[in-house]
C-alpha cells in the first residue's frame, strides 16, 4: 500500500474512532484530496519548500504524562498532544455560559458553532497545501466561545504541549470566537515534550464580531527537532479589535504566518512580534494586515535578534483594498545581529489600492551598538551580560507594549535563557 493510501486510511480510522459527525468526515476527505494537488504557500524571501514541513503520521493517542500542577491554576486548559490533562473554569466563566472545550467535545456538543466558524472565515481550508493537510490530519485542538456582551477580568490561559517522544507529528487547531461586544484576554503557551524529529502544523483562528475586543498573547517554545508551520489569523468585523502579542522563542525551523483581515469599518489589529534565532535555526515570519473596511487600522511592530549561524526573516505586509477609505496601515520591522555568521532580513511591503488612506513603514537590520556595549563594559559588566542588556533595550518597545504583566515577565525570563544558550553555542562554534 502506498504512503498516501496509508495516510488516508489512518485519517478514516481516526475519524471513526472519535465518532466525528458526518459533515466533518466529508470535509476531511475533501481536504485530503485537495492537499495532493494544491501548492505550498509562498512567502517573500523565505525558502522553506524543501523542509520536512508536511505531517506524515497521524497522532492516534498521546503517551500518558503527569499533570504539572503549577499550570492548572486559574481559568486554564492543559493539553499534551491530543490529551486534555486539565480544564479548570472559574464560577464567573460558568455563570456567563462561556464555552471552553477540547476539539473532540466541540464537534459533538457544539457542531453548529464549529461548522459556522471553522476554517470558513479567518483561514480557508482549501487556501493551500498546508491548510488542507491541516484539516485532513487534524488530531486535537481547543474551542473557545465568549457570548455577546460578556466581559472577563481574568484571562483564559492555555498550555499546549507537542508530544514529540514517539515521533508522532502534531496537528493542532484553536478556534476562538468573540461574539458581539465581548471583551477578554487569552494567553497561549506552546512547548515541546521529547526530542524526536517531528513536524508541527498549528492553526489559530480568532473571529472578532462587531465591537468585540480580544487580547491575544502567545509564547512559543517548540523543540529544536520540530519543524513547524504556525498560522495565526484574525477576522475582524465592525469596530472589532485584536491586540496580538507573540513571542517566537522556538529552537527549530519555523514558518510564522500571522494575518489579520480587517473586514469591518473601524476594525483595528495591533500586532507585536518578538523573535530570537540561535544556533543553526531558521525562522521566517510573514505578518500581514489587510484593510478591507473603511477607517480600519492595522499596526505591525516586529523586533528580532539573531545569534550564531541562525537566520531570521521578517516580512511586514500592509495591504489596503480598494474601497477602504480612511484606512491606516503602519509597520516597523527591525533585526539586531550579534554574529557575523548570522543572516537577517526585514522586508517592508505596502500594497495600496485606495487614495484616501495613510500608510508608512520602517525597517532595519543592524549590529549591536558598540558605544552602548563599551559604556556598559566600562562599568564592570562582562561582554555577554552587556550584550544581553543592550538586547533587552532593543526589544523593550515591543515588550512594554504587551498589556499582560505576567506574559511580559514570562517572555523576559525565556528571552534571557535563550540568549544565554545562544551565546554559549556561539563560543563553541567559533
Amino acid at each position: 500500500m502506498s504512503d498516501l493510501k496509508v495516510l488516508e486510511q489512518s485519517m478514516v480510522d481516526f475519524s471513526n474512532l472519535k465518532k466525528e459527525p458526518e459533515w466533518f468526515q466529508k470535509l476531511r476527505k475533501a481536504a485530503f484530496t485537495k492537499m495532493t494537488i494544491l501548492e505550498l504557500p509562498s512567502f517573500e524571501k523565505i525558502r522553506y519548500q524543501r523542509w520536512p514541513i508536511m505531517p506524515k503520521r497521524m497522532l492516534l493517542e498521546s503517551i500518558k504524562v503527569e499533570l504539572d500542577q503549577k499550570r492548572a491554576v486559574g481559568n486554564t486548559v492543559v493539553q499534551v498532544g491530543s490529551r486534555t490533562l486539565s480544564l479548570k473554569l472559574s464560577d464567573e466563566l460558568k455563570q456567563k455560559n462561556i464555552i471552553i472545550c477540547d476539539w473532540e467535545t466541540a464537534l459533538i456538543e457544539h457542531p453548529d458553532l464549529v461548522q459556522k466558524y471553522f476554517m470558513t472565515k479567518a483561514v480557508k481550508w482549501d487556501a493551500d497545501r498546508l491548510t488542507s493537510v491541516h484539516l485532513a490530519q487534524l488530531t486535537g485542538g481547543l474551542f473557545i466561545y465568549v457570548p455577546r456582551n460578556v466581559e472577563l477580568d481574568e484571562p483564559i490561559t492555555s498550555y499546549l504541549t507537542q508530544d514529540a517522544r514517539d515521533g508522532q507529528d502534531y496537528v493542532h487547531h484553536v478556534l476562538i470566537v468573540a461574539a458581539e461586544n465581548s471583551r477578554f484576554s487569552y494567553l497561549e503557551n506552546r512547548d515541546t515534550l521529547g526530542n524526536e524529529a517531528t513536524t508541527a502544523n498549528i492553526i489559530v483562528e480568532v473571529i472578532a464580531e462587531p465591537n468585540s475586543h480580544v487580547k491575544f498573547a502567545g509564547v512559543d517554545q517548540l523543540g529544536e527537532n520540530t519543524t513547524a508551520y504556525i498560522n495565526r489569523r484574525g477576522y475582524l468585523l465592525d469596530n472589532a479589535k485584536i491586540d496580538w502579542s507573540i513571542g517566537l522563542l522556538n529552537n527549530g525551523n519555523i514558518i510564522g504566518d500571522f494575518d489579520s483581515d480587517l473586514i469591518g469599518a473601524g476594525a483595528h489589529a495591533d500586532v507585536k512580534v518578538v523573535a530570537i534565532s540561535t544556533g543553526n535555526q531558521i525562522q521566517g515570519i510573514d505578518t500581514r494586515v489587510t484593510n478591507y473596511g473603511k477607517h480600519s487600522i492595522g499596526q505591525i511592530l516586529q523586533h528580532g535578534v539573531i545569534l550564531s549561524r541562525s537566520t531570521l526573516t521578517f516580512n511586514g505586509i500592509g495591504h489596503i483594498i480598494k474601497g477602504a477609505k480612511g484606512a491606516n496601515a503602519q509597520q516597523e520591522s527591525r533585526v539586531l545581529m550579534l554574529s557575523t555568521k548570522a543572516r537577517g532580513d526585514a522586508n517592508p511591503i505596502l500594497l495600496i489600492d485606495e487614495n484616501d488612506v495613510q500608510a508608512g513603514h520602517a525597517a532595519s537590520v543592524g549590529r549591536v551598538n558598540q558605544e552602548q556595549l563599551y559604556y556598559l563594559m566600562s562599568r564592570g559588566l562582562q561582554k555577554e551580560e552587556a550584550e544581553r542588556l543592550v538586547i533587552r533595550g532593543f526589544l523593550g518597545p515591543v515588550l512594554t507594549a504587551i498589556p499582560a504583566a505576567d506574559v511580559r515577565e514570562r517572555l523576559i525570563e525565556t528571552i534571557e535563557g535563550k540568549l544565554i544558550n545562544g551565546q554559549k553555542f556561539e563560543k563553541v562554534s567559533r
